[in-house]
Protein backbone atom coordinates (compact mmCIF):
# COMPACT_ATOMS: atom_id res chain seq x y z
CA UNK A 1 0.00 0.00 0.00
CA UNK A 2 2.71 2.26 -0.02
CA UNK A 3 2.68 3.87 -3.51
CA UNK A 4 -0.58 4.62 -3.32
CA UNK A 5 -0.41 6.77 0.08
CA UNK A 6 1.33 9.61 -2.29
CA UNK A 7 -0.67 12.29 -4.37
CA UNK A 8 -0.62 11.80 -7.96
CA UNK A 9 1.26 14.46 -8.48
CA UNK A 10 4.15 13.32 -6.84
CA UNK A 11 7.72 12.83 -8.27
CA UNK A 12 9.28 9.66 -8.57
CA UNK A 13 12.80 9.57 -9.68
CA UNK A 14 16.04 8.07 -9.77
CA UNK A 15 18.96 9.29 -9.11
CA UNK A 16 22.95 8.72 -10.35
CA UNK A 17 26.21 11.13 -10.46
CA UNK A 18 29.16 12.06 -13.50
CA UNK A 19 32.05 10.25 -12.31
CA UNK A 20 30.15 7.10 -10.88
CA UNK A 21 28.78 6.24 -14.06
CA UNK A 22 30.07 8.12 -17.09
CA UNK A 23 33.84 6.76 -17.16
CA UNK A 24 35.43 7.85 -20.68
CA UNK A 25 37.30 10.08 -18.67
CA UNK A 26 39.70 11.08 -21.17
CA UNK A 27 37.66 11.24 -24.27
CA UNK A 28 36.02 14.06 -26.49
CA UNK A 29 37.79 17.02 -24.98
CA UNK A 30 37.32 16.00 -20.86
CA UNK A 31 39.75 17.85 -18.55
CA UNK A 32 41.08 15.85 -15.32
CA UNK A 33 39.15 16.17 -12.18
CA UNK A 34 40.43 15.82 -8.39
CA UNK A 35 38.93 12.72 -8.25
CA UNK A 36 40.97 11.05 -11.37
CA UNK A 37 43.73 12.72 -9.78
CA UNK A 38 42.46 10.99 -6.31
CA UNK A 39 42.13 7.74 -7.50
CA UNK A 40 45.93 8.00 -8.90
CA UNK A 41 46.83 8.35 -4.60
CA UNK A 42 47.98 4.59 -3.38
CA UNK A 43 45.43 3.44 -0.71
CA UNK A 44 42.79 5.75 -1.43
CA UNK A 45 40.26 3.83 -3.41
CA UNK A 46 38.97 -0.05 -2.43
CA UNK A 47 41.03 -2.50 -4.68
CA UNK A 48 43.19 0.50 -6.14
CA UNK A 49 39.73 1.02 -8.41
CA UNK A 50 39.22 4.73 -10.46
CA UNK A 51 35.98 6.25 -12.38
CA UNK A 52 38.11 5.42 -15.57
CA UNK A 53 35.24 3.35 -17.27
CA UNK A 54 32.89 2.61 -14.38
CA UNK A 55 29.64 2.02 -15.64
CA UNK A 56 30.73 3.24 -19.49
CA UNK A 57 27.45 5.70 -18.89
CA UNK A 58 28.90 8.02 -21.73
CA UNK A 59 28.80 5.88 -24.52
CA UNK A 60 25.71 3.48 -23.44
CA UNK A 61 23.54 6.39 -22.26
CA UNK A 62 20.64 5.56 -24.77
CA UNK A 63 20.30 1.75 -23.30
CA UNK A 64 20.26 3.71 -19.86
CA UNK A 65 17.26 6.09 -20.82
CA UNK A 66 15.68 3.32 -22.03
CA UNK A 67 15.73 0.98 -18.69
CA UNK A 68 14.52 4.16 -16.83
CA UNK A 69 11.35 4.37 -19.36
CA UNK A 70 10.47 0.66 -19.21
CA UNK A 71 10.94 1.57 -15.10
CA UNK A 72 8.27 4.28 -15.44
CA UNK A 73 10.01 7.20 -13.73
CA UNK A 74 8.45 10.90 -13.93
CA UNK A 75 12.75 12.27 -13.88
CA UNK A 76 16.22 11.88 -13.41
CA UNK A 77 18.69 13.45 -11.19
CA UNK A 78 21.75 13.31 -13.06
CA UNK A 79 25.08 15.79 -12.69
CA UNK A 80 27.23 16.89 -15.15
CA UNK A 81 30.71 17.19 -15.45
CA UNK A 82 32.44 20.12 -14.55
CA UNK A 83 35.37 19.19 -16.61
CA UNK A 84 33.74 17.91 -19.14
CA UNK A 85 32.17 20.94 -20.64
CA UNK A 86 35.01 23.31 -19.13
CA UNK A 87 38.45 20.97 -19.06
CA UNK A 88 40.07 24.14 -17.22
CA UNK A 89 37.23 24.99 -14.91
CA UNK A 90 36.90 28.23 -16.61
CA UNK A 91 37.52 29.82 -20.00
CA UNK A 92 37.22 27.62 -23.42
CA UNK A 93 34.05 25.78 -23.13
CA UNK A 94 34.15 22.34 -24.63
CA UNK A 95 31.30 21.75 -27.00
CA UNK A 96 31.72 17.74 -27.50
CA UNK A 97 30.88 17.62 -23.27
CA UNK A 98 27.57 20.15 -23.54
CA UNK A 99 26.83 18.06 -27.03
CA UNK A 100 26.56 14.57 -24.51
CA UNK A 101 23.80 16.48 -21.83
CA UNK A 102 21.87 17.89 -24.78
CA UNK A 103 21.69 14.26 -26.62
CA UNK A 104 20.55 13.08 -22.79
CA UNK A 105 18.28 15.86 -22.24
CA UNK A 106 16.67 15.22 -25.25
CA UNK A 107 16.97 11.47 -25.08
CA UNK A 108 14.73 12.09 -21.56
CA UNK A 109 12.40 14.44 -23.05
CA UNK A 110 11.28 11.84 -25.64
CA UNK A 111 10.86 9.09 -22.85
CA UNK A 112 8.95 11.71 -20.90
CA UNK A 113 11.51 11.81 -18.48
CA UNK A 114 11.91 15.34 -16.14
CA UNK A 115 15.84 16.28 -16.10
CA UNK A 116 16.90 17.35 -12.50
CA UNK A 117 20.59 17.95 -13.61
CA UNK A 118 23.19 18.70 -10.41
CA UNK A 119 25.59 20.95 -11.28
CA UNK A 120 28.47 20.44 -8.77
CA UNK A 121 28.60 16.29 -7.20
CA UNK A 122 32.59 16.75 -6.48
CA UNK A 123 33.93 16.30 -9.42
CA UNK A 124 36.06 19.55 -9.16
CA UNK A 125 38.30 20.70 -12.41
CA UNK A 126 41.93 19.53 -11.31
CA UNK A 127 42.37 22.88 -13.15
CA UNK A 128 40.81 24.47 -10.38
CA UNK A 129 42.72 23.17 -7.94
CA UNK A 130 45.73 23.54 -9.19
CA UNK A 131 45.07 27.09 -9.76
CA UNK A 132 43.25 27.80 -6.60
CA UNK A 133 43.66 25.41 -4.07
CA UNK A 134 40.10 24.14 -4.69
CA UNK A 135 37.50 25.26 -2.73
CA UNK A 136 39.54 26.77 -0.56
CA UNK A 137 40.08 29.88 -2.95
CA UNK A 138 37.27 32.02 -2.98
CA UNK A 139 37.72 32.37 -7.18
CA UNK A 140 36.20 28.73 -7.12
CA UNK A 141 33.01 29.88 -6.23
CA UNK A 142 32.77 32.65 -9.19
CA UNK A 143 34.57 29.94 -11.72
CA UNK A 144 31.45 27.97 -10.88
CA UNK A 145 29.13 31.04 -11.57
CA UNK A 146 30.47 30.92 -14.68
CA UNK A 147 29.77 27.50 -14.92
CA UNK A 148 26.51 27.54 -14.47
CA UNK A 149 25.91 30.06 -16.96
CA UNK A 150 27.46 28.44 -19.43
CA UNK A 151 25.19 24.55 -18.76
CA UNK A 152 22.37 27.05 -17.89
CA UNK A 153 22.35 28.84 -21.44
CA UNK A 154 23.52 25.73 -23.26
CA UNK A 155 20.85 23.40 -21.44
CA UNK A 156 17.81 25.48 -19.72
CA UNK A 157 15.51 25.02 -22.49
CA UNK A 158 14.85 21.41 -21.46
CA UNK A 159 15.70 21.30 -17.28
CA UNK A 160 12.75 20.90 -15.27
CA UNK A 161 14.74 21.66 -11.97
CA UNK A 162 18.64 22.31 -10.90
CA UNK A 163 20.40 21.26 -8.16
CA UNK A 164 23.27 23.33 -7.35
CA UNK A 165 25.32 21.42 -5.23
CA UNK A 166 25.47 17.49 -3.83
CA UNK A 167 26.06 17.29 -0.03
CA UNK A 168 28.41 20.25 0.14
CA UNK A 169 29.61 18.91 3.82
CA UNK A 170 31.08 16.11 1.54
CA UNK A 171 33.14 18.15 -0.52
CA UNK A 172 34.25 20.48 2.26
CA UNK A 173 34.44 19.37 5.29
CA UNK A 174 34.78 15.30 4.35
CA UNK A 175 37.47 16.87 1.64
CA UNK A 176 39.26 19.54 2.87
CA UNK A 177 38.93 19.08 7.09
CA UNK A 178 39.03 15.29 7.42
CA UNK A 179 40.87 14.27 4.17
CA UNK A 180 38.95 11.10 3.45
CA UNK A 181 37.70 12.27 -0.37
CA UNK A 182 39.43 14.13 -2.76
CA UNK A 183 41.43 16.26 -2.65
CA UNK A 184 42.19 14.53 0.63
CA UNK A 185 43.49 17.42 2.56
CA UNK A 186 43.34 17.92 6.32
CA UNK A 187 42.59 20.85 8.11
CA UNK A 188 40.12 21.86 10.04
CA UNK A 189 40.20 25.18 9.17
CA UNK A 190 40.10 24.42 5.19
CA UNK A 191 37.46 22.27 6.07
CA UNK A 192 35.16 25.01 7.16
CA UNK A 193 36.62 27.83 4.47
CA UNK A 194 35.91 25.35 1.55
CA UNK A 195 32.49 24.83 3.43
CA UNK A 196 32.05 28.57 3.01
CA UNK A 197 32.94 28.70 -0.46
CA UNK A 198 30.66 26.20 -1.69
CA UNK A 199 27.53 28.24 0.11
CA UNK A 200 28.98 31.28 -2.00
CA UNK A 201 28.98 29.15 -5.25
CA UNK A 202 25.34 28.30 -4.86
CA UNK A 203 24.05 31.38 -3.85
CA UNK A 204 26.09 33.27 -7.06
CA UNK A 205 24.43 30.44 -9.19
CA UNK A 206 21.13 30.87 -8.38
CA UNK A 207 20.06 33.95 -10.11
CA UNK A 208 21.95 33.34 -13.45
CA UNK A 209 20.24 29.71 -13.60
CA UNK A 210 16.97 31.36 -12.98
CA UNK A 211 17.89 34.25 -15.33
CA UNK A 212 18.71 31.58 -18.46
CA UNK A 213 16.12 28.75 -17.27
CA UNK A 214 12.96 31.11 -15.90
CA UNK A 215 10.54 28.05 -15.99
CA UNK A 216 12.80 25.66 -14.08
CA UNK A 217 13.08 24.99 -10.68
CA UNK A 218 16.19 25.85 -8.75
CA UNK A 219 17.24 24.15 -5.64
CA UNK A 220 20.37 22.35 -3.66
CA UNK A 221 21.18 18.99 -1.94
CA UNK A 222 21.81 18.72 1.20
CA UNK A 223 22.80 15.10 3.40
CA UNK A 224 21.35 14.34 6.73
CA UNK A 225 21.88 11.99 9.35
CA UNK A 226 20.59 11.80 12.95
CA UNK A 227 23.39 12.01 15.55
CA UNK A 228 22.61 10.53 19.46
CA UNK A 229 24.75 10.72 22.04
CA UNK A 230 26.07 7.12 22.59
CA UNK A 231 25.24 7.58 26.21
CA UNK A 232 24.10 10.01 28.78
CA UNK A 233 27.54 11.34 29.42
CA UNK A 234 27.87 15.10 29.01
CA UNK A 235 31.29 15.02 27.12
CA UNK A 236 29.48 12.28 24.85
CA UNK A 237 25.92 14.20 24.43
CA UNK A 238 28.33 17.44 23.68
CA UNK A 239 30.35 15.30 20.95
CA UNK A 240 27.26 14.72 19.42
CA UNK A 241 25.89 18.15 19.39
CA UNK A 242 29.02 19.38 17.62
CA UNK A 243 28.72 16.91 15.47
CA UNK A 244 24.89 17.33 14.90
CA UNK A 245 25.32 20.74 14.23
CA UNK A 246 28.43 20.01 11.65
CA UNK A 247 26.42 17.59 9.86
CA UNK A 248 22.77 18.72 9.74
CA UNK A 249 23.05 22.32 10.65
CA UNK A 250 26.02 23.58 9.54
CA UNK A 251 24.46 24.33 5.87
CA UNK A 252 21.23 24.67 6.56
CA UNK A 253 21.55 27.95 8.86
CA UNK A 254 22.97 30.05 6.33
CA UNK A 255 20.90 28.89 3.49
CA UNK A 256 17.56 29.91 5.63
CA UNK A 257 19.03 32.14 8.80
CA UNK A 258 21.97 34.18 7.19
CA UNK A 259 24.11 32.78 9.76
CA UNK A 260 26.52 30.05 11.11
CA UNK A 261 25.92 28.28 14.21
CA UNK A 262 28.24 28.88 16.92
CA UNK A 263 27.98 25.98 18.94
CA UNK A 264 30.71 25.34 15.61
CA UNK A 265 32.00 28.27 15.68
CA UNK A 266 31.66 30.83 18.53
CA UNK A 267 34.42 33.44 17.47
CA UNK A 268 35.03 33.69 13.45
CA UNK A 269 37.82 35.97 13.81
CA UNK A 270 39.35 33.14 15.36
CA UNK A 271 38.84 30.58 12.95
CA UNK A 272 40.04 32.42 10.50
CA UNK A 273 37.08 31.96 8.26
CA UNK A 274 37.00 34.58 5.70
CA UNK A 275 33.40 36.22 4.93
CA UNK A 276 33.16 39.44 2.46
CA UNK A 277 31.05 41.89 2.96
CA UNK A 278 27.25 40.73 1.44
CA UNK A 279 28.66 36.64 1.49
CA UNK A 280 25.57 35.70 3.32
CA UNK A 281 22.91 37.31 1.65
CA UNK A 282 24.31 36.28 -1.54
CA UNK A 283 24.00 33.01 -0.09
CA UNK A 284 20.14 33.07 1.01
CA UNK A 285 19.23 33.58 -2.22
CA UNK A 286 15.43 32.12 -2.30
CA UNK A 287 15.62 28.60 -3.94
CA UNK A 288 12.29 26.24 -4.91
CA UNK A 289 13.00 23.62 -2.78
CA UNK A 290 15.61 21.62 -0.87
CA UNK A 291 16.80 18.34 -1.97
CA UNK A 292 17.34 16.16 1.38
CA UNK A 293 19.93 12.52 1.01
CA UNK A 294 19.14 10.12 3.86
CA UNK A 295 20.85 6.81 4.31
CA UNK A 296 21.24 6.11 8.08
CA UNK A 297 21.50 7.69 11.99
CA UNK A 298 25.01 7.59 13.94
CA UNK A 299 25.86 7.38 17.44
CA UNK A 300 28.72 9.04 19.13
CA UNK A 301 31.04 9.24 21.74
CA UNK A 302 33.33 11.48 22.47
CA UNK A 303 36.81 11.59 21.15
CA UNK A 304 38.33 11.93 18.27
CA UNK A 305 38.49 8.88 15.18
CA UNK A 306 40.08 9.30 12.13
CA UNK A 307 36.90 9.16 10.47
CA UNK A 308 35.63 12.22 12.70
CA UNK A 309 37.61 15.25 14.76
CA UNK A 310 34.33 15.78 16.34
CA UNK A 311 33.77 12.11 18.06
CA UNK A 312 33.75 8.38 17.61
CA UNK A 313 31.15 6.46 15.93
CA UNK A 314 29.82 3.74 17.78
CA UNK A 315 28.08 0.71 16.39
CA UNK A 316 24.70 -0.02 17.60
CA UNK A 317 24.14 -3.83 18.59
CA UNK A 318 21.59 -6.17 16.98
CA UNK A 319 20.55 -3.85 14.31
CA UNK A 320 20.27 -4.27 10.36
CA UNK A 321 22.72 -2.98 8.64
CA UNK A 322 23.39 -2.63 4.89
CA UNK A 323 26.86 -4.31 2.93
CA UNK A 324 28.54 -0.27 3.95
CA UNK A 325 27.79 -1.01 7.74
CA UNK A 326 25.35 1.43 7.53
CA UNK A 327 21.91 0.85 10.13
CA UNK A 328 19.03 0.62 9.00
CA UNK A 329 16.82 3.05 10.71
CA UNK A 330 13.84 4.36 8.39
CA UNK A 331 12.55 6.32 11.42
CA UNK A 332 15.72 9.03 10.83
CA UNK A 333 14.05 10.25 7.28
CA UNK A 334 10.78 10.71 8.96
CA UNK A 335 12.64 12.95 11.64
CA UNK A 336 15.23 14.56 9.86
CA UNK A 337 12.26 16.11 7.18
CA UNK A 338 9.89 17.27 10.19
CA UNK A 339 12.81 18.68 11.48
CA UNK A 340 13.98 20.80 8.97
CA UNK A 341 10.17 21.65 8.24
CA UNK A 342 9.76 23.00 11.96
CA UNK A 343 12.89 24.72 12.01
CA UNK A 344 13.55 25.94 8.30
CA UNK A 345 10.23 25.61 6.40
CA UNK A 346 11.68 25.14 3.43
CA UNK A 347 8.51 25.33 1.40
CA UNK A 348 9.30 22.32 -0.47
CA UNK A 349 11.41 19.18 -0.26
CA UNK A 350 12.65 16.19 -2.42
CA UNK A 351 13.93 13.12 -1.16
CA UNK A 352 17.14 13.27 -4.01
CA UNK A 353 19.33 10.72 -2.35
CA UNK A 354 17.70 7.24 -0.27
CA UNK A 355 19.22 3.95 -1.15
CA UNK A 356 21.03 0.51 0.38
CA UNK A 357 24.10 -1.11 -0.80
CA UNK A 358 24.16 -5.11 -0.75
CA UNK A 359 26.08 -7.47 -1.74
CA UNK A 360 23.80 -8.80 -5.34
CA UNK A 361 24.38 -11.16 -7.56
CA UNK A 362 22.71 -12.60 -10.56
CA UNK A 363 21.24 -15.59 -10.30
CA UNK A 364 21.56 -18.86 -12.43
CA UNK A 365 18.09 -18.39 -14.10
CA UNK A 366 19.54 -14.11 -14.52
CA UNK A 367 17.29 -12.57 -11.83
CA UNK A 368 19.03 -10.37 -8.76
CA UNK A 369 16.50 -10.99 -5.82
CA UNK A 370 17.18 -8.02 -3.76
CA UNK A 371 14.74 -8.25 -1.41
CA UNK A 372 16.42 -6.63 1.18
CA UNK A 373 16.66 -3.62 -0.71
CA UNK A 374 13.21 -3.68 -1.28
CA UNK A 375 12.24 -3.94 2.62
CA UNK A 376 14.47 -0.98 2.82
CA UNK A 377 12.83 1.72 0.13
CA UNK A 378 9.43 0.41 1.36
CA UNK A 379 10.15 1.24 5.28
CA UNK A 380 11.81 4.60 4.10
CA UNK A 381 8.74 5.40 1.96
CA UNK A 382 6.89 4.66 4.74
CA UNK A 383 8.13 7.19 6.50
CA UNK A 384 7.99 9.61 3.80
CA UNK A 385 4.32 9.21 3.67
CA UNK A 386 4.10 9.41 7.53
CA UNK A 387 5.85 12.87 7.16
CA UNK A 388 3.24 14.11 4.61
CA UNK A 389 0.67 12.96 6.71
CA UNK A 390 1.89 15.27 9.12
CA UNK A 391 2.00 18.60 6.90
CA UNK A 392 5.59 18.27 5.78
CA UNK A 393 5.86 19.58 2.30
CA UNK A 394 7.87 16.50 0.24
CA UNK A 395 6.92 16.07 -3.85
CA UNK A 396 9.10 13.75 -5.11
CA UNK A 397 11.60 10.59 -4.19
CA UNK A 398 14.73 9.92 -6.13
CA UNK A 399 15.70 6.28 -5.35
CA UNK A 400 19.75 5.96 -5.33
CA UNK A 401 20.77 4.69 -7.84
CA UNK A 402 19.80 3.72 -11.31
CA UNK A 403 23.11 1.76 -11.97
CA UNK A 404 25.49 0.12 -9.40
CA UNK A 405 28.52 1.93 -9.97
CA UNK A 406 31.81 3.45 -8.72
CA UNK A 407 31.16 4.30 -5.32
CA UNK A 408 34.01 6.82 -4.37
CA UNK A 409 36.72 5.54 -1.80
CA UNK A 410 34.99 2.07 -1.91
CA UNK A 411 35.33 0.94 -5.50
CA UNK A 412 33.03 -1.10 -7.19
CA UNK A 413 32.10 -3.56 -4.10
CA UNK A 414 29.43 -1.66 -2.89
CA UNK A 415 25.78 -1.89 -4.78
CA UNK A 416 23.30 0.35 -4.73
CA UNK A 417 21.09 0.14 -7.51
CA UNK A 418 17.94 -1.08 -8.69
CA UNK A 419 20.00 -2.10 -12.19
CA UNK A 420 22.85 -4.71 -11.75
CA UNK A 421 25.91 -4.01 -13.75
CA UNK A 422 28.30 -6.81 -14.99
CA UNK A 423 31.61 -4.37 -15.08
CA UNK A 424 33.30 -6.83 -17.44
CA UNK A 425 30.70 -7.01 -20.08
CA UNK A 426 28.37 -4.00 -19.00
CA UNK A 427 25.57 -5.94 -18.84
CA UNK A 428 22.63 -4.39 -17.19
CA UNK A 429 20.00 -6.06 -15.14
CA UNK A 430 16.95 -4.77 -13.79
CA UNK A 431 16.60 -6.08 -9.83
CA UNK A 432 13.99 -7.30 -8.27
CA UNK A 433 13.65 -3.75 -6.71
CA UNK A 434 13.99 -2.55 -9.83
CA UNK A 435 10.56 -4.26 -11.03
CA UNK A 436 9.34 -2.89 -7.80
CA UNK A 437 9.62 0.27 -7.70
CA UNK A 438 8.37 0.09 -11.46
CA UNK A 439 5.06 -1.13 -10.14
CA UNK A 440 4.79 0.54 -7.18
CA UNK A 441 5.03 3.84 -9.54
CA UNK A 442 2.25 2.61 -11.68
CA UNK A 443 -0.08 1.65 -8.67
CA UNK A 444 0.20 5.13 -7.71
CA UNK A 445 -0.68 6.57 -11.09
CA UNK A 446 -3.48 3.33 -11.61
CA UNK A 447 -4.86 4.82 -8.18
CA UNK A 448 -5.41 8.63 -8.68
CA UNK A 449 -6.87 7.79 -12.13
CA UNK A 450 -9.31 5.32 -10.64
CA UNK A 451 -9.91 7.71 -8.44
CA UNK A 452 -10.25 10.64 -10.94
CA UNK A 453 -12.43 8.69 -13.52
Amino acid sequence: MTFERFPGEFLWGVATSAYQIEGAVAEDGRGPSIWDTFCELPGTIANNETGMVADDHYHRMPEDVGIMRELGVDAYRFSIAWPRVLPEGRGPVNQRGLDFYRRLIDQLATAGIAAYPTLYHWDLPQALQDRYGGWIGRDAAYAFEEYADVVSRALGDGVAGWITLNEPWVSSWLSYGWGSHAPGYRSMELGMQAAHHLLLAHGLAVPVLRANSPHARVGITLNFSPIEAASDAPKDIAAARAADVNVNLWFLDPLYRGEYNDVLLPDLSHARLRIADGDMATIGAKTDFLGVNYYTRFLLRSGPSPFNPLGEYVEQTHAERTSMGWEVYPDGLYDTLRRIHERYAPGDMLVTENGAAYADVVDLDGAVRDPRRIAYFESHLEQVARAMDDGVPVSGYFAWSLLDNFEWTEGYRQRFGLVHVDYETQRRTIKESGYWYRDGIAACRRAHSNRAS
